[in-house]
């Protein structure tokens, strides 16, 4: 049952307090429900697409790559933003990315749905794909990604490296099991 609640936490003000291509982060001064003033900080980042790439046998196509803030390589889904263009179509968005960091093209790319991956912090928006009918390519990586790797697993290797933490990567995790309530094969 749904509870309604419609007390909102209301900005006073807004102060940036550090600001690069990728991001924007606030102090907002705000007034609570009760009446109790506070701040908040929020991250203010461009929209982003996640894929879920299943090739014809099941397995999924996933990337690798050295995560600075958690200080190792990991395991994830292709995803990104477009940060010169952030108002782009999330399917071109999410086309683009998959090309760029696996190298494979989809026919067939269905937006199944969205999230907030840090509601409490973010205001960035993840845009949920399941791309199928997969052809291969060369990717097309940024330099900053030059040491990314891709290969496929399949859905017991996928929990079998989170359960080892080769994959950390919550969007990812969300996202996959988001998929598998979305097909009936876990009961919500």
């Amino acid at each position: 049952m749904a509870v309604k609640n419609d007390k909102k936490i209301i900005q006073l003000s807004r102060r940036t307090v550090y600001q690069n291509r990728w991001m924007q982060v606030n102090e907002d001064k705000v007034l609570f429900p009760s009446g109790v003033e506070g701040i908040y900080g929020v991250i203010d980042k461009p929209p982003f697409a996640i894929i879920i790439p299943v090739h014809e046998d099941g397995r999924i196509q996933m990337v690798q790559q050295f995560r600075y803030p958690v200080g190792k390589r990991c395991w994830e889904l292709p995803q990104g933003a477009w940060e010169d263009n952030p108002d782009s179509d999330p399917e071109l968005l999410a086309r683009g990315e998959l090309a760029e960091e696996t190298g494979f093209r989809a026919k067939r790319m269905d937006k199944i749905g969205q999230m907030f991956p840090a509601g409490g912090l973010l205001n960035q928006l993840c845009h949920i794909f399941l791309a199928q009918e997969l052809s291969a390519g060369e990717p097309q990586r940024e330099a900053t990604e030059s040491d990314m790797e891709t290969a496929a697993f399949g859905l017991d290797e996928i929990m079998a490296m989170f359960e080892k933490g080769a994959m950390v990567d919550g969007t990812s995790m969300a996202a996959l099991g988001y998929w598998q309530m979305k097909e009936g094969r876990l009961k919500s």
